[in-house]
């Protein structure tokens, strides 16, 4: 391991209460057809931006700003000073590069938008073009690169002009510390949860995580197996188009796959983060596949009951729908009367 793994949940939520946009999302429940209950995180709406990413790319951007001050400066800036008009002079002088299937690239912008940054977001020619318009319409300059989001990622590395950061949601040996402040952002979302459970007792017995290179995932994960006062079981949900996590797990190494586009755009990645599979081989207990039309009926069925989500944000939702369903070769051993929960990821387009 060539990094050293430091996520600590306080230090976002430490400036998410300078952020009037920041409350805590909700945890609904939804009945489910085969005797188990289901609580759905509901990211739908998440302080305006419809993604958990907002989380990590906003604290991403403010954290790099915050860390680059003292370390020209010689001294700390306190959060609420990044927007002075002083501050913010100074904060023009970079830009924030990223690739993205959508939200990372909202969040970055949002971010950068904020604190009077520049930023551009190279995204595939797959990617929705609503998600292109809203992200200029936060002043991003965005830029189409490729057919995958593995194109469009080498697109936004080669780019290094004087004043630009690579704010990237994936991680690689020797580029780490940026990714690991967008995943202490996504933590967040863990500490909700607990600080929720604690407050019913109704604590999960299995953790449904979709993941594309796998940074939601393991920074619940972690919180979960770090802080939880009961240990669920945790199961990573990725798409069958793009099983990265489970190749890697499966074979003990980073593993790039390739393979068909998928529905579930925001999971169609073909190589994990680094930080996230390290996490993920060693906490996860369970690593399953749902196909794009098990996705969609999650959709509909979560449609039925008011949650308006996309197949990526019910990849969680479908792998608890479909296990009852499976030959006993494939079924994930879950009990009547589990309490399974998972995320809705991001609302619909």
């Amino acid at each position: 391991m060539d990094y050293k793994l430091s996520l600590d949940v306080s230090r976002p939520l430490a400036l998410l209460k300078i952020c009037p946009a920041y409350k805590q999302t909700p945890i609904v429940e939804i009945p489910a057809h085969n005797n188990l209950r289901l609580l759905v995180k509901d990211e739908t709406n998440r302080m305006g931006l419809g993604s958990f990413k907002a989380l990590g790319g906003i604290y991403a951007v403010a954290k790099f700003l915050l860390e680059q001050w003292q370390k020209e400066n010689g001294f700390e800036l306190p959060a609420h000073r990044l927007i002075d008009p002083e501050i913010q002079s100074w904060s023009s002088k970079f830009t924030f590069v990223c690739a993205s299937a959508g939200n990372h690239g909202m969040a970055v912008a949002k971010g950068a938008e904020l604190f009077n940054a520049g930023c551009r977001v190279h995204i595939a020619r797959s990617v929705p073009t609503s998600f292109a318009q809203r992200l200029s319409a936060l002043g991003a300059a965005v830029i189409r690169s490729g057919a995958t989001y593995e194109q469009s990622m080498l697109a936004a590395m080669d780019e290094n002009s004087e004043g630009q950061v690579l704010l990237a949601d994936s991680s690689w040996p020797g580029y780490c510390h940026l990714p690991m402040l967008v995943m202490e952002g996504y933590s967040v979302v863990a500490e909700e949860m607990r600080q929720g459970f604690l407050h019913d007792d109704s604590w999960p017995t299995h953790v449904f995580l979709q993941a594309g290179v796998g940074g939601l995932a393991a920074s619940i994960a972690f919180e979960i197996r770090k802080k939880w006062k009961h240990q669920p079981r945790i199961i990573v949900v990725e798409p069958q188009a793009a099983p990265c996590l489970f190749e890697s797990h499966k074979q003990g190494r980073l593993t790039k796959i390739s393979g068909p586009i998928s529905s579930m755009g925001r999971l169609d990645c073909k190589e994990p983060s680094l930080i996230a599979f390290d996490i993920l081989n060693d906490l996860a207990d369970d690593f399953v596949c749902v196909s794009d039309d098990e996705a969609a009926t999650a959709v509909d069925y979560l449609a039925q009951h008011e949650l308006s989500t996309t197949p990526s944000g019910a990849a969680g939702i479908a792998a608890i729908l479909i296990n009852s369903e499976l030959d006993s070769k494939e079924k994930l051993a879950i009990p009547d009367g589990s309490i399974c929960l998972a995320i809705a990821s991001e609302g619909s387009l």
